[in-house]
Order: C-alpha cells, then sequence, then structure tokens
C-alpha cells in the first residue's frame, strides 16, 4: 500500500529571489480588484472579498519562485492559513456568530438598544457610543472584544433611530482601538514597553499625549454630527433580563477573561435565558448557533486565504525588503522617528495583526532609537500607536472583518467612517514633526 506523505513546507528561498516591489505585489493586486471593481460596479457591497483575495493568492502563487512542485506553494499557503493566530480569529469568529444570532433570538439586542436610547438623548447618541467604546477597550484591554460586544447594539440602535449603520459601527471600531492603543493589559501595549525596556506606566503618559486631544476632537464632532438625531425606543416594556448576555460579556471583558471563554460563556447563558423566557428549546438554541456560525462563513474563508497570501509575500522575501527599504536612508532623530513609524505600519499590512507586527519591528526599532538618541518611551508609543492605526483600517484584519460581519456592512463603508484613527494618524504624524510631547 503506497504511503501517502504531505508535501514539505519549503523554508524562505536562499537562492533565487524575486525582487522586493514584486513580493509585495499580491497586496496591490487584492487592493485594485477590491477597490476598482466596487468602483466600477457603483457598489462596494457587490465585490467579494474573499473573490479578490482569490485572485490575489493566484497571482502570488504565480511569481513565486524557488519552489518547483504546486505541491510546495500549496505548502506555504497552508503554514499561513493555519498559523496559530488565524486559527485564534476564526475561533472567535465562530463563537461571536453563535453569541450574536442566539442573543438576537432571545431579544437582548432590542432590550439593550431600548435601554441605551432611552438613556442618552438623541444629540449625544454619537458621543455616548463612542466614550462607552472608549471605556471598554480600555478596561478590557481588546478591541476584538468591544467590537463583539458593542456592534451588534450599535446596529440597532442604528436601525431605531435611523441613522447611518456604517456611521454607528465606526464609531464603536475607532474607540475599540483608543482601548488597544492606551490599556495597560492590552497585548500591544505590553508587547511595545517589553521590546524598547520601558514601563507600561511611562508609556501610557507619553501615548496620551497623543491619543487625548483625538479623542477630545473626535467626540466633538460627535456632539456636533448628533444634533439632528432623535433617539425613540421602538421596543418598550422588555424585561430587563434580556440585557444580561451583553452586560455580562463586557463585565467578563473587563475582568481580563480570554474572549473565547467569554463568547462561550455568553453563548450558554442565551441558552438558559431562551428556554427560560420560552423563546427556543434545546432543538432551537442549537439553530440559533448554527444560523450564526453559517452568517461567519466568508469572514471565517477571507482569514484562512488573507492568511496564507500574507505567508506567500513573507516567503518571497516582502518582509525583508521592507525592512532594509525603510533603514538604509535614516538621518537623524526625526528621520528614526518616521522610519520606525512606516517599519511598523508596513509590517502590519503584510500581517493584518499589530502585536506581530511590534514584535518583529520591535529589536530592530530597539536599535534604531539607541544609534539615533530617541528615548524608548517614544518609542513604544510609536510602535503601538502606528500599528493599531494601521490595523484598525485593514479590510482584511480582524476588528474590521468582525465588525462588518456583525453590522453586515462593507468593511470600505466602514472604514469610511472611522474618525478616530484618522485623528489618531494625525496626531501621531505631529508628534514626530513637531518632536512632541518633549521628554527629560
Amino acid at each position: 500500500m503506497a504511503i501517502h506523505t504531505e508535501p514539505r513546507v519549503p523554508a524562505p528561498s536562499t537562492g533565487k529571489k524575486i525582487n522586493g516591489w514584486l513580493a509585495l505585489s499580491p497586496l496591490l493586486v487584492f487592493m485594485t480588484v477590491y477597490v476598482a471593481g466596487s468602483v466600477l460596479a457603483g457598489d462596494f457591497y457587490k465585490v467579494p472579498v474573499a473573490a479578490a483575495f482569490i485572485i490575489a493568492t493566484a497571482y502570488a502563487m504565480l511569481i513565486t519562485r524557488g519552489v518547483g512542485k504546486t505541491d510546495d506553494k500549496i505548502a506555504i499557503f497552508s503554514t499561513g492559513a493555519s498559523n496559530r493566530n488565524v486559527l485564534l480569529m476564526i475561533w472567535i469568529f465562530v463563537l461571536a456568530g453563535a453569541f450574536a444570532s442566539t442573543a438576537k433570538d432571545i431579544g437582548a439586542i432590542d432590550a439593550t438598544v431600548n435601554a441605551t436610547v432611552s438613556v442618552l438623548p438623541g444629540s449625544l447618541l454619537y458621543a455616548g457610543l463612542f466614550l462607552a467604546a472608549c471605556f471598554v477597550s480600555m478596561a478590557a484591554g481588546t478591541s476584538v472584544g468591544t467590537i463583539v460586544a458593542l456592534v451588534p447594539i450599535a446596529s440597532g440602535i442604528a436601525a431605531s433611530t435611523g441613522t447611518s449603520v456604517p456611521l454607528i459601527t465606526g464609531i464603536i471600531v475607532g474607540g475599540s482601538f483608543f482601548g488597544d492603543n492606551l490599556s495597560f493589559i492590552s497585548d500591544t501595549t505590553v508587547a511595545a514597553t517589553k521590546s524598547q525596556g520601558c514601563s507600561m506606566k511611562d508609556k501610557f503618559r507619553v501615548n496620551l499625549w497623543i491619543a487625548a486631544p483625538a479623542a477630545l476632537a473626535v467626540t466633538v464632532l460627535y456632539v456636533v454630527l448628533g444634533r439632528g438625531v432623535t433617539a425613540s425606543p421602538d421596543v418598550l416594556g422588555t424585561g430587563w433580563y434580556l440585557m444580561l448576555p451583553y452586560l455580562l460579556v463586557i463585565v467578563l471583558s473587563l475582568l481580563g477573561m480570554n474572549v473565547v471563554t467569554v463568547l462561550a460563556t455568553g453563548v450558554a447563558v442565551n441558552g438558559i435565558i431562551g428556554w427560560i423566557t420560552g423563546a427556543y428549546d434545546f432543538v432551537g438554541w442549537l439553530s440559533s448557533i448554527g444560523s450564526g456560525i453559517g452568517g461567519m462563513g466568508e469572514l471565517i474563508i477571507v482569514s484562512l486565504i488573507a492568511g496564507g497570501l500574507l505567508e506567500l509575500i513573507r516567503y518571497n522575501g516582502g518582509l525583508d525588503f521592507i525592512i532594509g527599504k525603510l533603514t538604509r536612508r535614516i538621518s537623524g532623530p526625526r528621520g528614526a522617528s518616521a522610519s520606525i513609524a512606516a517599519l511598523v505600519s508596513m509590517v502590519n499590512i503584510c500581517t493584518a495583526n499589530n502585536t506581530i507586527a511590534i514584535i518583529t519591528v520591535g529589536p530592530l526599532a530597539k536599535d534604531i532609537s539607541a544609534r539615533f538618541g530617541l528615548d524608548p518611551r517614544k518609542t513604544a508609543s510609536i510602535l503601538d500607536t502606528f500599528s493599531c492605526l494601521i490595523q484598525g483600517m485593514l479590510p482584511y484584519g480582524a476588528q474590521m472583518l468582525m465588525a462588518s460581519g456583525l453590522a453586515g456592512v462593507s468593511a470600505l463603508a466602514i472604514i469610511g467612517n472611522l474618525y478616530y484613527p484618522f485623528a489618531l494618524g494625525l496626531m501621531a504624524c505631529l508628534s514626530i514633526l513637531l518632536g512632541f510631547p518633549r521628554l527629560k
């Protein structure tokens, strides 16, 4: 009997290398197909992200050198698709879909929306949602957890008040990155401070000079934009206990519980409440879970394809090319700071994971800082801020995929409403150009 062996995953080729720009070109192919196709169609909902990624992946395999067999190219792709970070993201998608569906079927979304619009006056609805997202993400230290907890509520509020779903979703996504960037328990904060050898407290103080003005300006903007909003609850007399699933998710996240455990607990609690209220029986609960998971199918496929594509880019030398290009012509502290910002941004684009980007760039950023006299606190702040900024705008990033899936809108439509990340990026660039905050 013949023994079938899996193709061995090749190491990055040390022989025939392709041009660095060519190695990165699959990303350009993806954006061209996705954006140009949407523009030509006149509708950003008509071009599936998965289809654009498939075309970019086929192109990436065609340009891959140093690998003779198609099986070996597929093995490289599969290595990226099965990366532990990608698989963790998929588990979160699965459980988030199940939680959102079971919560909706017991009336949890309607109850929470009703309570929110009853408490907040319409003129402060946008600003209130933004500050709530900032608070939850700051306390929980996770943008994904904040999006899972608040986007379904925000979508319900949009339907109740007749406001734009992409705008409301963008408010939550933007606020979620406030805490991801600043929180003491955020993985990006831990990675940035550890890599530069500074304390979280000192990095927080530096970062606050950049994030606080951006958050304040955006809050004022949301107050202005919300002047014409009238909040009138559509669901009256709903039991307060139906809000428990969302309150539980927020509280458990604030306590630092793993997001997978939080969501699994939420699904179980939804089942108990649904059985007590008669919303569904055991089979109905399972059916709701299956429906929610099915709704996340496209996001799961996109995550797998994106992980494989980015691994092909890494194999072809795309990351090494970026690092070499951006560190070749550094001159002076300001140029060094800009190079670190550009470096972590580009690596984030190629990995779609801000924590991995910081870990990858961290040692090199520390060397650059030592050579040009940069303060480690400022370097840690640059790493964290620019990685979160880019991560929040990637249409194939975990946060944007999650938000678009839960809200049922295009990722590009949400990106156009990300006022806080845009304001944060402006402040971060000004901090490099003007050299603030000035540190002792």
